[in-house]
């Protein structure tokens, strides 16, 4: 048996995940450590922005990371940074921390390239849940992929399923997963309301119970990309307590 991205063999002939992650609340990391590793977790702590760097872009062993679990209030070079540099020689999945309550925070580190992001209050069941998530796009046998579609054109708009990019008067967008796959939700559904949990389902495969606020940070980043605003926009309308909806443009 071979491993998948980001595991290897344990000496019992098991799968470990390998996770890095980096905080430098030492006590928090044990923690992780003691709860992570009996669910089949190979869990490898730095403690400063540089360190992090260093270990997630020279990972030690043949195996890759399976993702990357990284504070954002760290000493030296802080979070984004390390998030920063991480992601311009890396697509590994990286989940931010965050004991800050700004929204700002959080949508800079989702526009740097993070796939997700928790508030340091979180139950250790969602931590899991959100590391699942974050980790099944690398994670998904090639068979199981759906076929390519063809381009989606919402006047400058171009979505491109084939590469999973878009472009935006013909320039990149540089869109991380979780936005570019929202963004092709709501293209596919264009002139329709998307709800939240619809979302949910369709960009994140899982359905939530609860309302789930990391929707509205990822929408308001990528509307921030597409040079958006939310009172007037171009590309996706908001309807209270409803959804999002990508707007129909008529072709010339």
């Amino acid at each position: 048996m071979h491993p998948s991205p980001g595991e290897s063999i344990s000496g019992d002939g098991s799968t470990l995940r390998r996770l890095l992650l980096i905080d430098d609340d030492k006590k928090f990391c044990r923690l992780l450590v003691d709860y992570l590793t009996p669910l089949g977790y190979s869990v490898e702590a730095a403690h400063t922005g540089l360190e992090g760097v260093d270990k997630a872009l020279a990972p030690s062993g043949s195996a890759p990371w399976h993702a990357v679990i990284l504070d954002i209030m760290l000493p030296g070079i802080d979070g984004l940074e390390v998030l920063r540099r991480i992601r311009a020689a890396s697509d590994v999945p990286i989940l931010m921390l965050t004991s800050r309550g700004d929204e700002t925070d959080r949508i800079v580190g989702l526009e740097v390239g993070a796939d997700d992001y928790l508030p340091k209050t979180f139950s250790t069941r969602e931590l899991l849940a959100r590391l699942r998530s974050v980790t099944r796009r690398t994670q998904r046998p090639p068979s199981t992929l759906p076929p390519v579609e063809g381009d989606i054109v919402l006047g400058p708009l171009r979505i491109v399923p084939a590469a999973r990019g878009a472009t935006l008067d013909d320039r990149p967008l540089p869109l991380t997963p979780v936005e570019y796959d929202l963004l092709l939700s709501l293209a596919r559904a264009r002139g329709q309301v998307r709800s939240r949990d619809q979302l949910l389902e369709e960009v994140r495969e899982r359905n939530y119970e609860i309302f789930d606020r990391s929707i509205d940070v990822h929408i308001s980043a990528l509307r921030k990309k597409l040079g958006d605003d939310a009172k007037n926009p171009r590309f996706i309308r908001t309807f209270r307590s409803a959804g999002y909806m990508l707007i129909q443009h008529t072709v010339a």
